[in-house]
């Protein structure tokens, strides 16, 4: 959508009107460059202060920073909220494809819905099955016997492997590769002896998955990513692990084989989870994370050391690289005090 009255986008936010209904916003832009034609919004009243000096010809606020505005308002309950719903209404964003192109490689046998987009160079195999209103972006590969639910789209250059099955209205960025194999293989005397992998990836509904992530195929069950997860960029999910639905994996996140998380949980940038355990529901780990057992509690958890001069750094690392030896001399202490008492 270009642009919408101010009367329009409230009711479709389920917002309070305050000001002129006829002005046509254009564009959404943060408080500091919007102009006119373009809505902003206030997330955080420590910056209440800036309304007197905005451009723009609309904000979003909520009750307690009404009196502060000085332009026309949409008042809710959650700012940041309906600043995304606001961003989905007047997105601009182009559709991976559109139509057919004439360069795609379509197997005989693949199954379109209607409305189906593939774009340049795109090669879609045999019994693939494509639902109703699929984008597929220019250069993406969608191996055999694949399923792609209504709705979903690939961006360029997307690698989908066979037999995936991808659920209804899920966005998979640029890059991403999903059923590669996983890292499966047994030893022989110092040689490698390569696992087939037989599994295959199950991916839910609603699902968005970031920019040259990999998502490998099972062993022999399959690796499950729930309904509504959101993976960011260039993340690692090994064979078999299993996400529950609503759970947010920022970018840079490893996950290793036959790891399960829960629904609902939030891991944080370049965090390192240990596989073959559970990480049970709405469990937050903070970034650089590293996870090596099972967490069976709600809750925050963190790992590492944050960042500090190089010279404190030094002398922190000395003590951890000698906390052996001072733990030994701490208990001969104990000892010493305990029999003299």
């Amino acid at each position: 959508m270009s642009s919408i009255r101010l009367a329009d986008l409230a009711q479709q936010l389920d917002a309070e009107l305050h000001g002129d209904g006829d002005i046509v916003i254009s564009g959404i832009a943060s408080m500091q460059s919007a102009t006119t034609g373009q809505i902003t919004f206030l997330a955080n009243s420590r910056y209440r202060e800036q309304l007197a000096t905005i451009q723009a010809s609309a904000v979003v606020l909520t009750e307690a920073d009404l009196e502060w505005c000085k332009t026309a308002a949409l008042v809710v309950k959650n700012p940041y909220l309906t600043y995304a719903r606001m961003a989905q209404l007047l997105d601009t964003t182009p559709q991976p494809a559109q139509n057919i192109a004439p360069s795609a490689v379509i197997d005989a046998t693949a199954k379109l819905g209607n409305n189906v987009s593939v774009g340049a160079n795109a090669v879609i195999e045999s019994g693939v099955e494509l639902g109703d209103d699929v984008v597929i972006g220019a250069g993406c590969f969608v191996g055999k016997q694949t399923r792609i639910g209504r709705g979903s789209r690939l961006w360029a250059n997307v690698t989908i492997y066979h037999e995936i099955q991808i659920g209804q209205d899920c966005l998979i960025q640029s890059g991403t590769v999903i059923g590669a194999d996983g890292f499966g293989y047994a030893n022989d005397r110092g040689n490698w002896v390569k696992i087939p992998q037989l599994g295959t990836v199950v991916i839910g509904d609603r699902v968005e998955i970031g920019a040259c992530t990999t998502i490998d195929r099972g062993a022999l069950d399959n690796t499950l990513i729930g309904n509504g997860v959101i993976i960011d960029n260039q993340c690692q999910i090994a064979h078999n692990v299993v996400i529950g639905d609503n759970t947010a994996v920022a970018g840079g996140v490893i996950m290793a084989g036959s790891l399960k998380i829960g629904r609902y949980c939030m891991i944080g940038g370049a965090s390192v989870i240990n596989g073959h355990m559970e990480i049970c529901d709405k469990v937050t780990v903070t970034g650089m994370g590293m996870v090596m057992r099972p967490i069976t509690e709600p809750g925050v958890y963190s790992s590492g050391i944050p960042l500090q001069p190089n010279k404190t750094w030094r002398k922190t690392a000395a003590l951890v690289m000698n906390i052996d030896e001072i733990s030994k001399r701490l208990k001969a202490i104990e000892r010493k005090v305990g029999k003299d008492d």
